[in-house]
């Protein structure tokens, strides 16, 4: 009996939006969604503060967070909803 279900495993991967360092501490990922980041996260983006003249940026941190994800995919000479054979 071959196997007719062949499964593909994709990584998505997403950034939290970019705050001040010191507040970034307690940033939590989207539902379903592991950090991949520690403390304070990466300090790798810049966040704004509008003024009433001015748009002021400023150094900030992000978490990087990831998610499994499996996508049902049929092996070589199978296909549709059922994965049937030749």
């Amino acid at each position: 009996q071959m196997k007719k279900q062949c499964d593909q495993k994709l990584l998505i991967r997403m950034k939290t939006e970019c705050i001040p360092c010191s507040l970034n501490l307690q940033t939590q990922c989207p539902a379903g969604y592991t950090k991949i980041t520690n403390g304070t996260g990466i300090p790798d983006c810049r966040y704004y503060l509008e003024t009433k003249t001015h748009t002021l940026s400023f150094p900030g941190c992000r978490h990087h967070c990831m998610k499994e994800f499996e996508q049902p995919e049929c092996c070589q000479g199978h296909w549709g909803p059922d994965c049937m054979g030749k």
